[in-house]
């Protein structure tokens, strides 16, 4: 809300209530930004719902597929206008709607079902809605008469959504409406996800009222009634209630309330969960609707599944307060979760309730295609009429990709079209300059059509095009000389075939003869060739690098697995190394790891799933990257195989895991400060290696402790390169890409701006630090304070070193080292980038600390210490 709206609310608040209600209903009744669709309406068509006032259009210009169709006669007498008609969608698996919005801007939205027989078959389907790629929500429990809303509190980061019915196998999807609301910016947290309702409850609202919603609510949230109130005592006024600005909880709604009737009694809540993984937002209205007398007290706490969520609140007096509390859900499907509001020893009156609403968190991890390459196949599909079931977004999921799509899919970046086919399309026209913005396609086929006109000179300019087929069309003119030479040279694929009137047409058996797959191409040769170039170009850097080495500190490696990198193994040479992969070391997304010799050094091999289309792009981002850059702290590439099918890559054998591993208790042995201290700095000193040692520099992206291998010796190695990005310098501070990385780990400022900078590796480091220092886990259901950072954002504030390290150590290091480590944590993971430190400072930093941990006098310093003033913070002495 703007500052003005604010000021002109507290003007109306100090006027009155009958002001503040006027106001209110002026400011509702303009439906600012309001999407409020009748699905099944005619074209064109519009009305005012009587019973709202809100303006409901046709779904006609949303939606390309489906049928109208009307609830049966008895179904529409009980419901209001925007129930009566629906669209049904008996062809397609997925069928969606796309619907134009506010980017970055935060929305309820909600989709609604009434079946209503509407199809006489007296048979409820069920099937799922989509936002996007991702599941929203499975539609079932639907009676012929009921209705079915699903809210979800979303904040789009395009312009539009899509709105995806997708069919399941039980019956044919439908939906009745779908609305669009916006709020406030402050409002309902949506950090860690969307939000999809669970429940929305006016607590002492009464059965004969059906509950309420626009206008009373601004925001047109839905409030109900909650049944078995027996357990508690209605409270209710007359007076305005005035709201938070954030939430804007409707006064009508804030004017009822409940107590428990014992006054001793808590006030409980109870909702299931469908699995133990859930991950609930609990939003709590309290407003007290009573004068309390000056001897008189409402106090209370508020816990959710038993863990406190907040201490002593008293309700103000007719003025709503809001508590925001995160829920683990307790188990599965039977299993209740709760929040308890618990009366407090010096209150004489009982905890009260006006208002509740608990949402499940929903993280949509399936991203969308590349908005470039969206809006270049949205402009072919406009320009040549295409009839094609294109619904959606393009790529994703994988198994509702657009017919005729081939997409790339690397690591966590969007999706990229690598193949267009529209052969036999009914394509008119000219050849459409938007293929030039499908900058990452390699193969395009617009044969058998009617394509008229010159071959354009952008397609000889697209880097990544091999294979082109043109036959059957009117094309006219001649070839552009750019794609002859590239045709020449092998790096394409030319089909022109029946073109009568193009001219300088090369014999189509001479195209035959001279017709290369890119594709075989690259499985036989090309990653040796790239590894030539490559090495070729490392050497020349690695001279401009020694310039770096007296900073660094280190000096690269010359071992015999540098020495040997960029050697090719066949499949069977891997079998023989692997023994049969008699020994699997681990799994991931890529495919299987196993132990391996080479001669008699170990060696491990990571070997590519047939099925891991990412995989592969990790693959040769990987290879790319470690032909490139050579440090001790960094894993050594042996070699590879790129043999037909099977596909693997050859490192340096770890004999000590990864340092998760050893912090997290499955390891026998204890790691000493020292040792952990000794560490971090050579992981922070293969980051910094990369942020600076590297031409151009390199972004790693997925810093964590289960890629920081140790060896037999417990030397540190960063590993894992696959979603590792060059970070150009001329483009200034940052790059702006899609968001990768692991959730726990993931800099705040890149997820919320998707820039990235060196500084979110800074931020990833700086809670493995905190790892470090603490052995917990980066993520834990079982506190309140789930995420690292947050538990160690509050545990600082308390200054007692003994609450943040590692309680195994048992007191066994020096305070000020310590605390140095924890200073340079704390720097790490400032919320904002430019105020963290680089990894040049965080190596210089962590040598102080070791050194100061070094320098020790005696042991009994250690026992000593625990007693003396260094157990406080510096800051706090």
């Amino acid at each position: 809300m703007s500052r003005t709206m604010k000021q002109l609310f507290l003007f109306a608040a100090q006027l009155g209530g009958f002001a503040l209600n006027l106001l209110l209903l002026v400011h509702a009744q303009d439906q600012s930004g309001f999407i409020s669709i009748d699905c099944g309406l005619g074209e064109d068509s519009r009305y005012n719902e009587s019973s709202t006032g809100i303006t409901y259009i046709s779904d006609e210009n949303f939606v390309a597929t489906g049928e109208r169709k009307l609830v049966l006669p008895e179904y529409i007498r009980k419901y209001s206008q925007s129930y009566n008609s629906l669209r049904s969608f008996p062809e397609g698996i997925r069928n969606c709607y796309k619907i134009n919005v506010t980017s970055k801007t935060k929305y309820l939205i909600r989709a609604t079902f009434l079946y209503g027989n509407y199809d006489e078959q007296n048979e409820v389907p069920e099937f799922e809605i989509h936002l996007g790629p991702n599941l929203w929500d499975t539609v079932n429990w639907l009676g012929n008469s009921k209705v079915k809303h699903t809210d979800l509190i979303h904040v789009p980061l395009r312009n539009y959504v899509h709105v995806c019915l997708v069919k399941t196998g039980s019956g044919v999807p439908f939906i009745t409406a779908i609305a669009l609301r916006p709020l406030t910016d402050a409002s309902y947290n949506t950090v860690k996800g969307s939000l999809s309702l669970i429940g929305r409850r006016d607590i002492g609202l009464t059965a004969d009222l059906r509950g309420y919603r626009y206008p009373d609510d601004i925001h047109d949230r839905i409030w109900n009634y909650l049944e078995n109130q027996g357990a508690w005592t209605n409270l209710n006024t007359s007076s305005t209630i005035n709201s938070e600005f954030e939430y804007q909880t409707p006064s009508v709604v804030m004017g009822t309330a409940a107590t428990p009737k014992s006054s001793n009694d808590a006030f409980n809540i109870f909702w299931g969960s469908s699995d133990d993984t859930e991950v609930h937002h609990v939003y709590l209205h309290f407003a007290e609707v009573e004068k309390l007398q000056p001897n008189q007290s409402r106090q209370f706490n508020i816990t959710t599944n038993g863990e406190l969520c907040h201490g002593t609140l008293a309700p103000d007096y007719l003025s709503t307060t809001t508590i925001f509390c995160t829920a683990e859900s307790l188990g599965g499907s039977g299993v209740q979760n709760n929040f308890s509001i618990i009366k407090t020893g010096n209150s004489t009156l009982p905890p009260i309730l006006n208002a509740y609403e608990i949402y499940e968190v929903k993280e949509f991890l399936i991203s969308d295609t590349n908005q470039e390459d969206v809006e270049a196949i949205t402009n072919i599909k406009s320009t040549y009429n295409i009839e094609k079931n294109w619904q959606g977004d393009p790529c994703n999921p994988q198994v509702y990709s657009w017919d005729g799509l081939n997409c790339s899919y690397h690591a966590n970046d969007p999706p990229r079209i690598i193949s267009l086919n529209l052969s036999s399309s009914g394509l008119e026209g000219e050849i459409s300059s938007s293929l030039s913005n499908l900058t990452m396609i390699q193969t395009l086929d617009l044969s058998n059509n009617n394509l008229r006109g010159s071959i354009p000179e952008f397609l000889s300019q697209m880097p990544t095009l091999n294979v082109l087929n043109l036959e059957s069309n009117n094309l006219t003119g001649s070839i552009p000389a750019v794609l002859i030479d590239r045709w020449k040279d092998g790096f394409i694929s030319i089909s022109l075939c029946e073109n009568p009137n193009l001219s300088g047409n090369v014999s189509c058996d001479k195209k035959k003869n001279r017709k290369y797959n890119f594709f075989v191409l690259m499985m036989i040769v090309s990653v040796v060739a790239l590894s030539v170039l490559l090495l070729s170009a490392a050497a020349i850097w690695c001279r401009a690098a020694s310039k770096r080495k007296r900073r660094l500190g280190n000096s690269t490696d010359a071992n015999v697995a540098i020495q040997r990198k960029g050697r090719r193994f066949t499949y069977s040479e891997i079998v023989q190394i692997t023994e049969e992969f008699k020994r699997v070391l681990g799994k991931g997304g890529f495919g299987t790891v196993y132990h391996g010799h080479i001669d008699d050094t170990q060696v491990a091999v990571k070997m590519l799933s047939p099925s891991s289309v990412q995989g592969f792009q990790q693959f040769l981002t990987e290879v790319d990257l470690l032909m490139r850059v050579h440090h001790r702290n960094l894993t050594s590439l042996v070699g590879y195989c790129n043999d037909e099918t099977n596909i693997g890559l050859i490192y340096e054998y770890m004999a000590n895991g990864n340092l998760r591993e050893h912090l997290s208790g499955s390891r026998s042995n204890i790691l000493s400060w020292g040792d952990r201290v000794q560490i971090a700095i050579e992981a922070a000193q293969g980051l910094e290696y990369l942020h600076y040692g590297c031409s151009p520099p390199i972004i790693h992206r997925d810093v964590k402790s289960t890629n920081i291998l140790l060896n037999e010796k417990f030397e540190a190695k960063l590993s894992d390169f696959g979603i590792s990005r060059s970070f150009p310098t001329e483009n200034g501070t940052h790059i702006t890409t899609t968001v990768a990385g692991t959730p726990g780990y993931l800099d705040p400022e890149y997820y919320a701006s998707n820039r990235l900078n060196k500084e979110s590796d800074v931020y990833s480091f700086g809670i493995v630090l905190l790892e470090i220092i603490t052995s917990r886990p980066v993520f834990s259901r079982t506190h309140e304070r789930s995420y690292i950072s947050e538990w160690f954002s509050f545990m600082l504030q308390k200054g007692d070193i003994y609450s943040l390290v590692d309680p195994r150590l048992e007191g066994k290091f020096n305070i000020n080292s310590v605390w140095k480590a924890v200073e340079i944590a704390n720097a790490c993971v400032s919320p904002t980038a430019i105020e963290r430190l680089s990894m040049s400072q965080v190596v210089a930093d962590l040598k102080e600390c070791l050194a100061t941990q070094l320098a020790r006098a005696n042991p009994r310093h250690e026992t000593e210490i625990k007693d003396s003033i260094a157990m406080l913070h510096p800051s706090l002495r």
